[in-house]
């Protein structure tokens, strides 16, 4: 993701965006807001999101439809999402949060220092391994440019055979 990925939160009450919001400002991150799971599914297939900060119950599409949603998408799969709740401790919610991939679930009141430890956690390790996989996918298709010849061969004689693309004949390494 690149360094101007925002942090999304979403939120039926505006106090509590803003109260959040106040929370969050002190990290220095890009933040956005959304008042219903519709609009934050919207903003979060537009890209450029690296963080959700997300209430479960609101009207509508819930937070956890929202997370079912994105959980299905390869674009938003791997997005970080913290749930806020204000209804307690809840065992089935917990396990339902936790089954979809949730990153963590918040009870509110919400402490600010907490939120914003978890927060940073997050966000900071989903840009790395935003910024990993990018390096990933420009090394393999250098080694795809350098690769000689139709075989896919290991130097290494004990790394297995592999097939040839073009005829699926295994191919014997010819070096010597």
């Amino acid at each position: 993701m690149p360094s101007d990925a925002k942090i999304l939160i979403v939120d039926d009450h505006e106090d509590t965006l803003y109260a959040l919001e106040s929370a969050l400002a002190p990290l220095g991150y890009l933040l956005s807001r959304a008042t219903s799971g519709d609009e934050a599914l919207k903003e979060v297939l537009r890209g450029q999101v690296g963080l959700l900060v997300l209430d479960v119950r609101m009207p509508g599409v819930s937070g956890l439809d929202v997370v079912r949603y994105m959980r299905r998408l390869e674009q938003t799969q791997h997005i970080p999402i913290l749930l806020v709740t204000g209804f307690g401790p809840d065992a089935e919610l917990t396990s339902a949060a936790f089954g979809l991939g949730v990153a963590d679930l918040v009870m509110k009141p919400i402490d600010p220092w907490t939120l914003r430890t978890k927060v940073r956690y997050l966000y900071d390790t989903h840009q790395r391994y935003q910024s990993l996989e990018r390096e990933v996918r420009e090394l393999r298709a250098l080694v795809k440019e350098h690769i000689p010849g139709p075989t896919r061969t290991h130097p290494d004689t004990r790394v297995p055979l592999q097939r040839d693309p073009d005829h699926g004949k295994l191919e014997q390494d010819q070096t010597s």
